[in-house]
């Protein structure tokens, strides 16, 4: 009869911050994410703003979120896929992180050289299929289209 008395106190805002950052844990399980996409998905399940607010500091406290940890892993996932930095900068906007701190974390974790053995890489896997292409002018086009868009 006890339990049932602690269940009945509890507050529905309680319930829902506890349910809210459970679902937080959850949801940051499976892979880091930046502040802004958990206050999406928080959203996208239906819980309050003030809640999330909460929710997301208590989650910066215990360091399950941190945008500069997150930036960091998601440059080394694009970089081991041959992105460039021009896509890695974009993606990064995309997950809403500070663009200071983008460009400081690029400076830190995707040299110069890094990029050209990238694209020497790249181009060698595609050399074959660029090959195939007789007119000079439209395999020089095709070549920095397809390296533009990496």
């Amino acid at each position: 009869m006890t339990d049932d008395k602690r269940h009945i106190s509890a507050t529905p805002a309680k319930i829902s911050r506890q349910q809210a950052m459970n679902t937080a844990v959850r949801i940051l399980t499976h892979r880091d994410h930046s502040r802004y996409e958990l206050k999406q998905k928080l959203q996208q399940r239906g819980f309050g703003s003030s809640v999330i607010d909460t929710v997301i500091a208590e989650c910066e406290r215990l360091n399950y979120i941190n945008d500069p940890r997150t930036a960091h892993l998601y440059i080394l996932q694009l970089k081991h896929k041959r992105y460039g930095k021009r896509y890695i900068r974009m993606a990064l906007k995309k997950k809403r992180l500070n663009s200071k701190a983008i460009e400081n974390t690029l400076l830190q974790n995707y040299s110069e050289a890094d990029e050209r053995e990238n694209a020497s890489k790249l181009l060698e896997k595609k050399r074959e299929a660029f090959e195939r292409q007789t007119d000079p002018q439209k395999k020089s086009d095709k070549i920095y289209r397809f390296l533009y868009l990496k």
